[in-house]
């Protein structure tokens, strides 16, 4: 087992696209990453690394920081889990502890992610909270389709929180002159 400290950049195949759904009054949600660079270098920062080369695992603790061209994450923990065949590749990212991820227009909030690339799917778990501009959306689980652009949010069981197990969302008006 190693423990190494401070920043480690990875550039695997497919690297790591992280989220965010876009939302408005008058659309479906839909993916915002629509151009976004999937093939940039991605770079880790963290507090603490800890490799552990039998299980395939990368494990980041303490102020981690994700950058992929201009997505960010952020969070208390994040552990990546890869193939070693040959060169590595990421197979799946967990993140744990006020996960928050950023695009140039979308902030996307939750207890939990996950990013499984093989499926390509984002998923955000636990109190969710998704704004864009003026508009926000609430529910405890966010998945994001990577393939086909849909986001989903669930509102989670009945007495979850304060929102009764619904989705809820405050979304902004265009305003008209005259």
């Amino acid at each position: 087992m190693r423990i190494m400290k401070r920043t480690f950049s990875l550039a695997a195949a497919g690297g790591l696209t992280l989220l965010i759904a876009a939302v408005g009054p008058a659309a479906a949600p839909t993916s915002a990453l629509k151009g976004h660079n999937s093939n940039a270098p991605v770079d880790v920062n963290a507090d603490r690394m800890e490799v552990q080369d039998r299980a395939d695992r990368a494990m980041f603790v303490g102020n981690v920081h994700v950058k992929q061209d201009e997505l960010t994450l952020d969070t208390a923990r994040l552990t990546i889990a890869y193939s070693s065949a040959g060169k590595i590749q990421i197979q799946r990212l967990d993140a744990a502890g006020g996960v928050v991820v950023r695009s140039p227009t979308e902030t996307g909030r939750g207890n939990f992610g996950i990013y499984d690339l093989n499926r390509k799917l984002i998923t955000l778990i636990g109190d969710v909270r998704l704004d864009r501009g003026g508009s926000s959306l609430m529910g405890q689980r966010l998945v994001i389709d990577l393939n086909s652009g849909r986001a989903v949010v669930d509102g989670g069981p009945p007495g979850v929180n304060g929102a009764g197990g619904r989705v809820s969302g405050h979304f902004t008006v265009p305003q008209k002159n005259g």
